[in-house]
């Protein structure tokens, strides 16, 4: 007679091992991001300026070489890499290393950052239907999201969605004139009326603070906390934000990104106008665009700021090429009386210096890109994954696999990894703002909030865990 034996429930380890083929903005920071999570990481490029970059600052293996050549993807390690990331600012030198490394690897998962909108339309296809490509990236589509969504709802400074767009979670900046200013966490039920919330997390002074019940909210805070929608509104009152309709948007840039936002906000019936510099661009842009402005000049020239009305409108949003450009048009625009800008920076070095010079709402197209990365890296079933200031935190949508470690107990009885917190449980169509009593049922949809040091551990609480039979 055979007889089975039930072991202990193994978790099983799984490291990764990932080429990520460009090492400029997008390649060096996931690259910082994974060698700090330890998992194994080839940078390749050919130039050797940025390599040397990423080999003085990250412990990772790098390569001088074309990552389209199958050569250089060979002596990369390709046969013994899990996932390939092509990020290079060359959407034909990104299609063709993918197409390289399914020849060579084919059970290689590649994601592919193409930024072309002629590619917009076919994304789905491509994912879908070619086994070159498992996932296109394009952060150009997920930062013009971004700043709909601020635009939406003027006087915030961060937004993300989840589950549809049903939860908001919100980055403020806590007014002096609020009601909040110097409440204890643990008072808030009782002055919010019974609103629904949870605060996160605060940045103090540029630091993460990961709040208890005795602490107190401070004037000037940066407070991360999740909404529902139909509550958000309401919420933001309390927190001395009051919102209102956007009808007219300055545009300062008329490149990819401001064509792409332009076009969407046409359809929202908001009036827009575009300044950008080349001639020749305005003229592409009159013909692309139906009921947009465009006006042909220097987006820092005050005299054509206030001859254009700047001050009447709602939003300015700069999003030319050169980010110096975007915060001095961003600061002027101030000056001269609006109330919210949008900015765009590339340079993550420069998101901690942006609140002390009076910009809040700032938007990165390769921090996007970055968040698409994330969402198919990480372990478990995540759904998606949004880095907060820069890379101090991240937020993750997940599934609650049937034999996580999160599954069937008390919140309050759980080894919670340190630095992080459960934000949020979606059950079937409920939304639930956990307490210490909440548990966890399998297939719920979770968000949690955690510190960049605590990922590796929320990943393990995330992964399925094996039983062997004997």
């Amino acid at each position: 007679m055979q007889i089975s034996v039930l072991h202990a429930p193994v978790e099983e380890e799984v490291d990764l091992k990932i080429l990520i083929i460009g090492a400029g903005e997008v390649g060096f920071h996931i690259a910082a991001r994974l060698a700090h999570e330890n998992k194994e990481v080839v940078v390749i490029d050919n130039n050797s300026e940025v390599l040397q970059r990423v080999s003085d600052n990250i412990d990772v293996q790098v390569i001088e070489g074309s990552g389209s050549n199958p050569v250089v993807l060979k002596d990369a390690g390709l046969y013994d890499a899990d996932i390939l990331l092509a990020v290079t600012d060359s959407d034909e030198v990104n299609l063709v290393a993918s197409m390289a490394a399914n020849i060579l690897s084919p059970s290689i998962k590649k994601l592919v950052r193409i930024r072309d909108a002629g590619f917009d339309d076919f994304h789905e296809t491509f994912s879908k239907n070619s086994p070159n490509i498992d996932t296109i990236i394009n952060p150009e589509i997920e930062v013009v999201k971004t700043i709909e969504q601020l635009i939406d709802i003027p006087g915030i400074v961060d937004i993300s969605e989840f589950v549809s767009g049903k939860l908001k979670f919100i980055g403020v900046r806590l007014s002096k004139a609020s009601q909040l200013d110097g409440i204890k966490l643990s008072s808030l039920p009782s002055v919010l009326n019974g609103n629904n919330i949870l605060i996160s997390a605060i940045f103090r002074d540029e630091k993460l603070i990961i709040l208890q019940g005795t602490d107190r909210l401070c004037a000037g805070d940066l407070i991360y906390f999740i909404s529902e929608e139909k509550n958000l509104r309401k919420t933001l009152h309390y927190f001395g934000k009051d919102t209102y309709p956007v009808k007219r948007v300055l545009i300062i840039g008329g490149g990819r990104i401001g064509s792409r936002l332009a076009k969407s906000l046409e359809k929202k019936s908001i009036n827009i106008k575009i300044i950008e510099k080349n001639p020749k661009r305005c003229s592409e842009l009159a013909e692309e665009l139906n009921k947009s402005i465009i006006l042909h000049g220097d987006g820092t020239d005050q005299n054509l700021l206030v001859e254009e009305n700047i001050s009447d409108m709602d939003m300015v949003v700069t999003l030319t090429n050169d980010e110096e450009t975007n915060i001095v048009v961003s600061l002027l625009s101030k000056r001269l009386g609006v109330k919210n800008t949008i900015t765009k920076i590339s340079k993550f070095s420069y998101f901690p210096l942006m609140h002390s010079i009076g910009i809040e709402q700032v938007v990165s197209p390769r921090l996007s890109a970055i968040n698409t990365i994330l969402q198919h890296i990480r372990k478990g079933k995540i759904l998606s994954a949004i880095s907060i200031k820069g890379e101090q935190a991240e937020v993750l949508e997940a599934v609650a696999l049937p034999t996580s470690d999160i599954i069937g107990k008390p919140l309050k009885n759980m080894a919670f990894p340190k630095g992080a917190i459960l934000v949020g449980i979606v059950r079937n169509d409920d939304i639930i703002i956990p307490s210490g009593d909440s548990i966890i049922n399998p297939h719920d949809r979770i968000i949690i909030f955690s510190r960049q040091s605590a990922i590796p551990d929320i990943e393990k609480f995330l992964t399925v865990k094996l039983e062997y039979y004997q």
